[in-house]
Parts: structure tokens; sequence; C-alpha cells
């Protein structure tokens, strides 16, 4: 017996964690409001063993949220491991997406999703179905946790200013063949066909930096293009940030190595200079390294 095609596709997002639990809490929050809700919210604990007792606390009012189910990872040899829990999400997330209409859709854990954005991400699905989709993602100022909770989506759009770096289409405007030098992992979308086909993440990649970069120069080398989508906007909550990340100096050298080795050049090259300035790193050959401790710098040598 055949059964009957659905009318609606489903989605099902995706969102790795650690720590940052008051993030978590406001992105559930405002997956209730979605017009187009999910069909589940797959989260993805890195080393993270409060995440199930958060949510188990929550209170009533996550009761109406997504139905839930909270997956643990370890971590690699010290490291968080984010392209492996982004990977073991959406393995749980296509056990229940069993047509080609629906979509994986994946969220940082920093980012509040509109109300429209899974509609946007579905609808965007139907006109380019062999896309890897990107939702602008703007930037929210710092704001008291008071003030953020009782936001209203009109209230974050307000307050959001855009990256300035990468596309921000309006709501109902697609771009197509975007740079997928731009693509970032904060918020985007795919059906099962383009996951498979781009391969999903690489699990070489642990710690911070260039696992995202990499998803995406697969992507291109496998010819699939990057569309922007302006409906399927997100909300990045405001955190401290190092700038240069200098306390993941060890992963961008051992990650950004991996992708020179593969693709012929080092990503990640504004803080690659930046380091440089400090005179942190230096480069032999074609890599970078670390630059010896000052001590150990013969005098008028260049890091």
């Amino acid at each position: 017996m055949t059964l009957p095609h659905r009318a609606e596709p489903r989605a099902v997002v995706v969102t790795a964690v650690h720590g940052r639990h008051a993030h978590l809490q406001r992105q559930r929050a405002a997956l209730r409001t979605s017009t187009h809700p999910p069909l589940r919210h797959v989260v993805v604990a890195m080393a993270d063993p409060q995440v199930s007792a958060q949510l188990d606390a929550a209170g009533p009012d996550d009761d109406v949220a997504p139905d839930t189910q909270v997956l643990s990872i370890a971590r690699s040899s010290g490291r968080l491991p984010l392209a492996a829990a982004r990977n073991m999400g959406a393995a749980q997330a296509l056990k229940d997406l069993t047509e080609a209409e629906d979509l994986l859709i994946f969220l940082d854990v920093d980012c509040i999703p509109d109300p429209e954005l899974i509609r946007a991400y579905l609808q965007a699905a139907k006109q380019r179905p062999e896309d890897l989709l990107c939702g602008p993602v703007a930037y929210l100022p710092e704001l008291s946790a008071e003030k953020l909770d009782a936001a209203s989506a009109q209230q974050l759009a307000s307050w959001a200013a855009p990256h300035p770096a990468r596309p921000a289409p309006e709501p109902g405007e697609i771009i197509t063949g975007g740079e997928h030098a731009l693509f970032w992992s904060l918020s985007f979308a795919v059906r099962r066909d383009v996951w498979e086909r781009i391969g999903g993440f690489d699990e070489a990649y642990t710690g911070y930096g260039a696992e995202d970069t990499d998803f995406s120069w697969r992507a291109r080398a496998r010819g699939v293009e990057l569309t922007w989508v302006g409906g399927a906007r997100a909300y990045h909550q405001h955190h401290p940030v190092s700038r240069p990340p200098v306390e993941h100096l060890p992963d961008i050298l051992r990650n950004g190595r991996i992708f020179a080795d593969r693709w012929g050049h080092w990503p990640m090259q504004g803080w690659l200079e930046e380091f440089k300035r400090l005179g942190l790193i230096r480069r032999v050959g074609e890599h970078w390294v670390a630059a010896a401790p000052a001590a150990e710098t013969p005098s008028g040598s260049s890091a």
C-alpha cells in the first residue's frame, strides 16, 4: 500500500551547545512563536551534562516548545567536537525527515530565530531545492536579560545590526549565486540530498574554527550553490568575545593547517594577520606556526 504524500514539508532544528544555557532558552522561546513550528528540536550537548537538567527545569512555558531530543557527545582530545556534534544532530533529525522536501535547519545556540525563519527556509527550498540556504544573522547589542527576555521579534529586529560583510536581503527576497567564502554556520538549511551530497561536516576539525569554511568549500566543489534567504532572519545574542580569539590560537593553527593542506590556502586570514601583528605566530614556508616565546625570540627578529 502506498501512503499518500504529505502536503506540507517538515523541518527539524539542530543546535549544538556547550554552556550558554540562557541563550538556549531564548532560542527555544522563539521557536515556540514560529509561524511554521519545527517537527523537533535536536539539541546536542557538547561535554555539557547540565543541558538536560536545564531543559527539564525550564518551567511550564517550555511545555509548548517543540518536541526535543537531547544528545550528548564528549570532548575530542580535550577540544569541543562541533563538527561531530552537528553531524550527530543531523543523523538524528534525518530519521524523521523522510520526504525529499523536508529540511534540516542548523542554528547556533546564540541565535534567536525570527518567527518566519522556518517558513522562509521551507519556501526558499521549494525554489532552490539543490542549494545551501543561508539566512541573514543580525547582531544584538548588549542588553539586560530582562529586556531581552521580554522583547518581541519586532523589537529584536529594530535593535539588531546586520553583519557589514554579508548580504542582508529583505524578507521575501532571495539572492542566488552567493559567494561560498561568506557562508556561516550560525543559521543555514539544507535538504537531505544536499546534506548527503556535501557529506556533512568533516570531523577532523575539532575546537575552534575552519569546519564551516571547509563545509562551504566542499559544497562548492560538489556544485552546490549558495543562496541567501531574506525572510530567514535570526538575531545573534551578545556575549563577550576576544578579538582576536587568542584563547583559540592552538585550535586555529591546527584546523587552519588541515584546511590549507586540503584547499591550498589558509582560512581565517583576518585573525591570522592580527596574531602576526601581536607576535604570536610566524610564517614557515606555506604554513603558520606559533612564534617562540618573547624570551626565546632573537633580538630584531620578525614574528
